[in-house]
């Protein structure tokens, strides 16, 4: 098994009324409820924009800094995710799927890597 990130931008999201968002919600539950059922759900949330920014932290001279801004140079935000447990890439494929009907708009999958040595080894390949 293999934990996989389904995440969609805010920015790819166009305007909804309430009650348009309502039903969205209640869409993409009714998927989340089935992924419980099926065992694969971890963990998600949503409702992310630029108004729940809590902060920007940087490194500087090993300490962090604390700001209210600027943030990073982009005007896009994660606007939700759920992390599911599956098998292979195309069960992943398939949730992300249903959430993107369910919603009606994009989603990205993501494969977390399964630890630091496939991270490096990665990167080497990349840098080489």
């Amino acid at each position: 098994m293999a934990q996989y990130l389904i995440a969609f931008n805010d920015e790819w999201v166009p305007a909804h009324t309430a009650e348009e968002l309502r039903a969205k919600s209640a869409a993409s539950g009714a998927v989340i409820a089935q992924m419980q059922q099926a065992g694969v759900y971890v963990f998600g949330d949503g409702g992310l924009d630029a108004s729940t920014v809590v902060c920007s932290v940087v490194n500087q001279g090993g300490e962090p800094v604390f700001t209210d801004g600027p943030y990073v140079e982009t005007k896009e935000h994660l606007g939700g995710f759920a992390v599911i447990d599956v098998p292979d890439d195309e069960t992943a494929r398939h949730w992300a799927g249903r959430l993107a009907v369910a919603l009606d708009w994009p989603q990205e999958v993501h494969r977390f890597p399964s630890g630091m040595t496939e991270i490096v080894e990665r990167h080497a390949q990349e840098h080489d």
